[in-house]
């Protein structure tokens, strides 16, 4: 028998909070050190003249593994809603693992030859099966294990996690950079450290979840009712399911524009040092972080939808002033002082879309409803956005990417503004 997070039971909320964001952190640290030391092993796999065109093969690959997410999110949303959300949590952080430690001891390409690209497209499929299963079941624990008057600011962990993953890679990054390796060895080998390190991150996660208490909504809920978490009863709510897929496509496209890209484009397009991009980079999603449980309770307070609407409005306004003034810029604290005015508009939407999506499904198809259109929304416009990004650089016309993340963000405003607040939702009944 499954054990259940006693009621009223404050430390024991707190650990299940601890334990379900603790493996969210290295899943994403797992999935962003991929960005963030492409920067230095885009060579060793595609040996080519043009740093541009180096990136862009990364990049590519970096949209492949978003492929994988969609079928992440069906088979351990799925395994959620039937086996339990704690049982698919950890299963998704073991298989995170592998990926990372297959990227930490392959051969490059001058030692392999064309398999060294193609086994790094193996890891990153593996890594987002993984991470596309741990964004619904996560997102469903956090805001199942949360007290109804709190669930904005508990659920807001998992974005406080998911930027904390980043936040980990460049500190790592910054650290190996300015204290232990020479930029010839973060070139050479350095870039393999944080796979290594990852894997063994995961050991410690693994740990966490298996000593996790199972929600009290999942364990409650009728036996018959919990064997119906499949595709049949996900499509009985299809309302539900485009509101997920209109509400995160801005706003996953705005997040991977100002986080995982912003690195390359800081160094691409601004004109700053590696260093000064990653010490940039690493301050404002720290500041950014500490946003999100700011904003999860304010929502709390007025509801999800005047947030959402928030960000859309203030996205689709300033998006393309504020991503054109960056480009220009030559000063590097001019450069933070813009990407903190977008991360803070992004916070509208970041700090409440997990606990937002999981308010509008059932207990029996919840995970899967979370999970699945979101990985395939995501998987389409944050999967792809280093590469379309990249590849409007490359063709001379980067306003193009600009205009096409405004617009993005004003079809999500749309959605926002017909959607029915989900503040008062009960998750148990």
């Amino acid at each position: 028998m499954q054990q259940v997070l006693p009621k009223n039971d404050t430390n024991w909320r707190l650990k299940a909070i601890m334990g379900g964001s603790a493996g969210n952190l290295v899943e994403w640290y797992d999935w962003y050190a991929y960005s963030a030391f492409s920067l230095y092993f885009a060579n060793t796999f595609f040996p080519d003249s043009n740093p541009t065109v180096q990136l862009i093969n990364t990049a590519g690959i970096f949209a492949v593994g978003f492929l994988m997410r969609p079928i992440g999110g069906y088979i351990f949303g799925k395994l959620a809603d039937t086996k339990g959300r704690k049982e698919a949590m950890t299963l998704s952080v073991l298989l995170m693992s592998f990926g990372s430690l297959l990227i930490a001891f392959l051969p490059g390409y001058n030692s392999i030859g064309i398999a060294a690209p193609i086994f790094l497209l193996i890891a990153r499929l593996l890594q987002g099966l993984s991470v596309g299963g741990e964004y619904g079941t996560s997102a469903t624990y956090l805001s199942e294990v949360a007290t109804k008057e709190r669930r904005g600011f508990y659920s807001s962990f998992q974005y406080v996690t998911l930027i904390g993953g980043q936040l980990l890679a460049l500190g790592l990054q910054l650290i190996l950079q300015n204290i232990f390796l020479t930029d010839q060895q973060m070139h050479d080998w350095g870039w393999r450290i944080p796979f290594v390190f990852g894997a063994i991150l995961s050991l410690v996660a693994l740990y966490l979840r298996t000593h996790l208490n199972e929600t009290e909504a999942f364990v409650t809920k009728d036996a018959a009712v919990k064997k119906e978490g499949s595709m049949k009863e996900l499509l009985k709510h299809p309302r539900a399911i485009m509101v997920v897929i209109g509400l995160t496509m801005g706003g996953t496209l705005a997040f991977y524009t100002y986080t995982t890209y912003m690195q390359k484009f800081l160094v691409n397009t601004v004109g700053l040092t590696k260093y000064q991009s990653t010490i940039l980079t690493f301050c404002s999603l720290l500041i950014f972080a500490c946003l999100q449980p700011v904003f999860g309770a304010i929502s709390d307070k007025v509801g999800r939808r005047p947030l959402l609407i928030a960000f859309g409005v203030l996205g689709t306004i300033f998006t393309y002033p504020l991503l054109s003034t960056l480009s220009h810029t030559t000063n590097m604290w001019a450069a933070f002082g813009l990407l903190m005015a977008a991360l803070i508009i992004v916070s509208g939407y970041t700090s409440i879309n997990a606990v937002v999506k999981a308010e509008l499904f059932p207990v029996e198809v919840r995970a899967l409803g979370v999970g699945l259109p979101y990985s395939i929304t995501v998987a389409i416009f944050g999967g792809t956005a280093e590469y379309f990004a990249l590849w409007a650089k490359n063709l001379g016309h980067e306003s193009y990417y600009y205009w096409y993340v405004t617009a993005c963000i004003f079809i999500s405003l749309i959605i926002y503004f017909k959607m029915k607040d989900t503040k008062h939702t009960s998750l148990i009944d």
